[in-house]
C-alpha cells in the first residue's frame, strides 16, 4: 500500500467475492490522511459512473488480459497517475502482462513480488490534442539547418554538369503531329496487322502518292514508257500503270488502287 499517498483518490477493484484480506486492505487505505477509497467490482466499473481522470491510484486485482477493462482503467486514471495490477492468471508471466499494459496505453511498467505490476499513465489526457509549431523562432532555424548543405572549397572545385549542355538543338525541335502518329501495338509509325485507327490507310495513301509523284516527274529516255507495260523496261518508273500520252496526267481507277493480295 506504499503506492498510496495522502489526499489521493483511490479506486479499489476486486473480482468475485469480498474476502477478509480485501476488507483489511481497504481499511488500511482509509487510515491514510485525506485518502478517499471507492471499492468496486470489476464488472460494474465498465458500466460507467466514474468520470475520466478521476483517480490518482487504481488498485486492481484483475487479469490484464481483459483489454477492455484495462483500457477503461487508463481513462479513469489521472495523467501521471498509477495503476497497480495483481495478476495471477497471466500464462506468459511478466512479459505477457507488460505487453497487455503497453497495448492499453500505460507506460513505465515495473514488477514487484507477488505478481504485482505498476503502470503509469502518460502525462496527457486521453484524446487530447496539441498544436505542433514547425516554424518561427528557434524551431525555424533548426529546420533550416537540417536542409542546409555544407559547402567547402573541395566541393567548389568539383566538376559539375552544365544543364544547358544536356540537350542539343535537335532535341528542342517540336515534333510534328505526323511524326507522333504511331500504332499502339508496334510503338512506331507502322500499322499493326488489324489496324483500325486509320494509320494503315494513311500510310498506304502516302506510299501510292509518292509513287505517282515519282512517275509523273520522271522522263522517258527510251520513248516507250507511254505505250504500256509490254514496251517498258524492267526498271521503268511507269511499270504497272496504264498507257498514256506524253504530258498527260495519269489517272488510276479504283481497282488499280487496291492490292492484289
Amino acid at each position: 500500500m506504499n503506492f498510496v499517498q495522502e489526499n489521493n483518490q483511490v479506486l479499489y477493484i476486486w473480482g468475485g467475492t469480498i474476502s477478509a484480506d480485501i476488507e483489511q486492505e481497504v481499511n488500511q487505505l482509509k487510515s491514510i490522511p485525506g485518502v478517499k477509497v471507492n471499492v468496486e467490482n470489476a464488472e460494474r466499473v465498465l458500466l460507467g459512473g466514474y468520470g475520466q481522470s478521476q483517480f490518482d491510484i487504481i488498485l486492481a486485482n484483475v487479469s490484464t488480459g481483459n483489454s477492455e477493462l484495462v483500457s477503461h482503467l487508463l481513462k479513469l486514471t489521472k495523467p501521471r497517475g498509477k495503476a497497480v495490477f495483481k495478476d495471477d492468471s497471466a500464462a506468459g508471466g511478466a512479459e505477457t502482462v507488460r505487453a497487455n499494459l503497453l497495448l492499453s496505453g500505460f507506460i513505465n511498467i515495473a514488477s514487484a513480488e507477488g505478481n504485482v505490476y505498476i503502470a503509469e499513465k502518460p502525462n496527457y489526457e486521453i484524446g487530447s490534442a496539441a498544436k505542433l509549431s514547425l516554424g518561427g523562432g528557434a524551431n525555424k532555424a533548426k529546420v533550416a539547418a537540417v536542409w542546409k548543405l555544407d559547402v567547402n572549397d573541395d566541393d567548389e572545385a568539383e566538376e559539375r554538369i552544365d544543364e544547358d549542355e544536356l540537350l542539343d538543338e535537335e532535341d528542342k525541335v517540336k515534333p510534328s503531329a505526323e511524326s507522333l502518329r504511331v500504332c499502339g501495338t508496334t510503338g512506331k509509325r507502322k500499322a499493326c496487322k488489324d489496324c483500325s485507327c486509320g494509320l494503315a490507310e494513311e500510310l498506304d495513301a502516302e506510299s501510292k502518292g509518292a509513287a505517282v509523284a515519282a512517275a509523273q516527274s520522271a522522263k522517258s529516255s527510251c520513248g516507250s514508257c507511254y505505250l504500256g507495260d509490254a514496251f517498258r523496261c524492267a526498271t521503268c518508273p511507269y511499270l504497272g500503270m496504264p498507257a498514256f500520252k506524253p504530258g498527260e496526267k495519269i489517272q488510276l481507277s479504283d481497282t488499280q488502287m487496291q492490292a492484289d493480295v
